[in-house]
């Protein structure tokens, strides 16, 4: 599967898909989607990274370890969730903060919080798996 047309389309296909994902979930925040689907997407797009150009060079590309990625995420999910009770709020609950910034009024929610992390969660753990069984078949 390592044709040379492959191998010389995967990077730029990846990087578009890696950008679409990232649209995806901050459009998901008030629209269908979200960072389930948009983790999908990317959770994909390194998979494809991975059959056409090896393990090794995805690996450097993550920066991380993927189940280090999963577990950030799992960590800015569970954030999410304990600022609401913090704040007086049934557990989970979205809460919205405005901070002035560049002469404008930036909405931040606990929801994009989540969201966040759910999309850094299903691409460490797809990715893991993408990668063990790419390494696998490389055996």
């Amino acid at each position: 599967m390592r044709t040379l047309i492959f191998r010389t389309v995967a990077p730029y296909l990846s990087s578009l898909m890696v950008l679409f994902s990232i649209f995806v979930l901050l459009r998901g925040h008030n629209e269908p989607g979200g960072g389930f689907i948009g983790g999908l997407i990317a959770a994909s797009a390194f998979a494809i990274y991975g059959v056409a150009c090896g393990v090794s060079p995805v690996r450097r590309a993550l920066h991380y370890h993927p189940m280090g990625i999963s577990g950030a995420g799992l960590l800015m999910a569970s954030i999410a969730g304990l600022v609401s009770i913090f704040a007086g709020v049934p557990f989970m609950t979205g809460l919205w903060f405005y901070v002035p910034a560049f002469g404008t009024e930036l909405k931040l929610s606990t929801v994009l919080l989540f969201d966040i992390g759910v999309y850094l969660v299903v691409v460490g753990s797809i990715t893991s798996i993408a990668l063990a069984l790419e390494e696998r078949t490389e055996d």
